[in-house]
């Protein structure tokens, strides 16, 4: 293998991954990379046409049909998928520095949750790997038979921006587990840990073809990947607008898709919560990763005896929070991912403003290094149709509304298009387990935010996508079931 001259960031390479060689795009098209904390040129890497997809999904598809990976043993992937996660944890460093650079994510999480949580997909697929059960059916017929679990084919990987590595691993450690083949499509503001993971996925002795990685234009290669004939199954992560557009085509292919989209979710507080934990879980809840993340809790409903303490200590504590330069080990909220997140921000704010909110604290863009920062922002006195509260900012924007009642809050919280995830902070276990039964949402959280593990499925409903990602479930949706039936003669059975 050989590394380009123009790298985007020392020590990664920069062109495209097909059947296990690093080669250029066939045009030999660049593209450059952005540092978000400063608004500079990080460096180029390949810009892949559909010339370079059809190179990619030939390769995957003679791969899984030679069987090097589809036909061997679960157990012999799972070895290889162990070497995987002991080289992301090996290379940890590496790879928190890259998408810390790439995103703008501060460094504190990148080496805390995002690396880590990519070696633990391996891991826990990798165990999987070993478990692909079918199972025996009895039946009335004069026949033995029994159901097994297959890979789908080749299965196109198409990951957002905001968590590049964690969910590019959340559907490559399901999908290889199961014994498909790949072409992941990373978004092209952020391919600098797609890059180093098509290293490590090679390293750790993924046969050549299994894996491939097209980096460039999203829309355009998207639109390729999902329309080729040679993709049998598309994992989707990213907007609902988009992933509109991406079932639609998948559909028409009749191609089976498993889409996490678009979140607005409710954070609900109780008059009986712990004010302080619920405090901490509605700050976390929309401050991480600087508010781009789908599970994002931006919208906060509080029962009325505690909404102006509630608005009050979030008046006060949300400015403390540290935002600076990713590279120092003590900012929690960075930059947004590049100027144009940025400007949808302000611009979300500045209508919120304009229907009627007040801004109780931030509301505007921060100065440092020329980078693409915006105050983490709390807004209050908004009515229930107002854009803000409607629809997804994906930026560090809380809004605030009280209610009276339990079906009111239920109500308020039920209100949008979105169905990903909503929280519940109270101190009755009762109202718990009622409210979160009501709630509609694919994961509900109890007295704080954002608890995830690879074993817990993630997805949503309604406009917040379909299928799951992570726990058994997500080995389901990158398998089929094929069911065989032996005739058995009854003279042959002594």
């Amino acid at each position: 293998m050989t590394q380009t001259t123009a790298a985007a960031a020392p020590g990664i390479r920069t062109d495209l991954m097909i059947a296990g060689r690093w080669q250029e795009a066939v045009d030999g098209a660049r593209m450059e990379v952005t540092n978000p904390a400063t608004g500079e040129r990080l460096g180029e890497v390949a810009a892949a046409s559909t010339a370079d997809v059809d190179a990619a999904v030939q390769a995957a598809r003679a791969a899984f049909d030679a069987g090097s990976w589809s036909r061997i043993s679960g157990r012999e992937r799972s070895r290889v998928l162990l070497r995987v996660a002991a080289l992301i944890r090996e290379r940890a460093e590496e790879l928190a520095q890259a998408e810390s650079l790439d995103v703008g994510k501060p460094i504190l999480f990148a080496r805390m949750i995002d690396v880590p949580t990519a070696a633990d997909q391996f891991e826990y697929f990798a165990s999987l790997a070993q478990h692909l059960d079918g199972s025996v059916r009895e039946t009335p017929l004069p026949a033995f038979a029994f159901t097994r679990r297959e890979p789908r084919g080749v299965v196109a990987a198409i990951s957002p921006f905001n968590f590049p590595l964690i969910l590019s691993s959340s559907k490559l450690a399901p999908a290889l587990a199961a014994g498909n083949t790949v072409v992941h499509k990373p978004a092209p503001q952020t391919p600098l840990s797609a890059l180093l993971m098509a290293e490590i996925l090679h390293d750790a002795g993924v046969p050549d073809g299994v894996y491939n990685l097209v980096v460039g234009p999203g829309a355009e290669l998207g639109d390729a990947l999902v329309r080729h004939p040679g993709v049998d199954m598309i994992a989707f992560t990213g907007s609902t607008a988009v992933g509109r557009i991406v079932a639609r085509t998948a559909g028409e292919h009749l191609k089976p898709i498993v889409a996490e989209l678009g979140g607005n979710a409710a954070n609900i507080v109780f008059a009986d919560a712990d004010v302080d934990k619920a405090i901490g879980a509605v700050i976390n809840a929309f401050v991480f990763n600087t508010g781009q993340f789908c599970m994002a809790g931006p919208r906060l409903l509080v029962e009325r005896p505690l909404y102006d303490t509630v608005v009050g200590i979030l008046g006060q504590a949300v400015g403390g929070v540290p935002l600076g330069r990713p590279s120092d080990p003590g900012t929690v909220i960075g930059p947004l991912a590049s100027r144009v997140q940025l400007e949808k921000v302000e611009e979300m704010v500045q209508d919120a403003v304009a229907s009627g909110g007040t801004i109780i604290t931030g509301g505007h863009r921060v100065e440092l290094d020329g980078g693409f920062y915006f105050a983490p922002t709390v807004i209050a006195g908004l009515g229930n149709d107002a854009v803000a509260v409607q629809e997804e900012v994906f930026g560090p924007v809380l809004t605030v509304q009280p209610f009276d009642t339990e079906d009111e809050a239920i109500g308020l919280a039920n209100s949008t298009a979105y169905g990903l995830a909503a929280g519940v902070q109270t101190g009755s276990i009762s109202r718990a387990h009622r409210v979160a039964n009501r709630l509609e949402a694919g994961i509900i959280w109890i007295n704080g935010w954002a608890m995830l593990d690879p074993a817990v499925p993630f997805g949503g409903v309604k406009s917040s996508g379909w299928g799951r990602e992570s726990g058994p479930e997500a080995l389901e949706s990158f398998t089929r079931s094929k069911s065989v039936i032996i005739a058995i003669d009854p003279a042959d059975v002594s």
